[in-house]
């Protein structure tokens, strides 16, 4: 799609003799008006649903509070977080979960964990610790081991114990560590509550409403969120669900000597849009209009803003 926008824009542009936009320019439009459509979307989904709630949407396929959802859930992801010591986990980012969370939505923690430590014994899917009785720890088939691998946590499922000190796993391991960490859990997840600062003060004050593993509790900050009680530390332990954000799009392109650049997908950081195709006319006049404020064309900026007129009257 991204291919398709930038002709577009460039179209519109060359018309009306409103000069070149680079292939570098294109693309740091591009993300911001991609992002701005991103953000919209939490705008009109607050805005349909009250609507649905007052009778006053659609149903089928006029049913936009659902339409709003599919486009949301495409960025919805649930995994791990890095544990940063103890009970406190940084917040999904690039360096640790490849991408970078736009809402918290919520945070589930493994309340059952049978075994943890480091890996001795590690074959193509069949690892071990020779330190633990998996056995005695109860350990069964259809458990859940979680383990570091280049600094990503990955989780695997049991599906044989060939002895006391051994599991099979469901895929091989890429390590990087001769001795992984790991963790071994009971599939089942509890929802923690987020609370504030000062909340979780008081509620440790007492054992009476202390946060326990059963009804675990977070408290979030800026760049990490801390988990109580202060046990849930184990690798994998909370996998929470977001929405992250739209990864940066980039049109990436061959150069030609004395031509115009080809457009070339097969290249390494080649990044389509994200959006589904229908957003293709709401991105062709965002990125008009940041490139009229570029360039200085008032012109050019009120086509895009026109444009974007008429489509938020289309949809309602």
């Amino acid at each position: 799609m991204i291919n398709s926008v930038r002709n577009t824009v460039l179209a519109v542009a060359n018309k009306q003799n409103f000069g070149y936009i680079t292939p570098g320019d294109f693309n740091l439009y591009a993300k911001q008006a991609q992002l701005d459509i991103f953000e919209n979307c939490f705008y009109r989904y607050n805005e349909w649903l009250a609507k649905q709630n007052a009778r006053m949407s659609g149903s089928e396929y006029a049913d936009l509070v659902k339409n709003l959802e599919e486009v949301i859930d495409v960025f919805s992801v649930e995994g791990p977080l890095w544990n940063n010591g103890n009970n406190v986990y940084k917040m999904p980012n690039e360096a640790n979960n490849g991408n970078t969370y736009y809402i918290l939505n919520k945070v589930l923690i493994y309340n059952n964990e049978l075994a943890s430590g480091s890996l001795d014994t590690v074959g193509a899917t069949v690892v071990g610790d020779s330190s633990t009785n998996f056995t005695s720890a109860g350990v069964a088939v259809g458990d859940i081991m979680a383990n570091i691998e280049g600094g990503v946590v990955y989780y695997r499922t049991i599906i044989d114990i060939p002895s006391s000190t051994t599991v099979e796993l469901d895929s091989s391991l890429t390590l990087t560590d001769p001795t992984p960490s790991y963790s071994i859990y009971r599939d089942g997840l509890k929802e923690a509550e987020r609370v504030s600062h000062s909340k979780i003060t008081m509620l440790n004050a007492s054992n009476l409403t202390s946060p326990k593993i059963g009804t675990p509790a977070y408290t979030q900050s800026e760049l990490t969120i801390s988990l109580f009680p202060s046990s849930i530390d184990g690798v994998g332990q909370v996998r929470p669900q977001y929405i992250r954000k739209p990864k940066d799009p980039k049109w990436t392109y061959t150069s030609l000597n004395g031509g115009e650049p080809a457009f070339d997908q097969g290249a390494l950081d080649y990044q389509d849009f994200e959006l589904p195709v229908a957003y293709e006319p709401t991105l062709v006049n965002k990125i008009l209009q940041y490139s009229g404020v570029s360039i200085r064309e008032e012109d050019i900026y009120q086509t895009g803003i026109n444009s974007e007129i008429k489509e938020i009257q289309k949809q309602g």
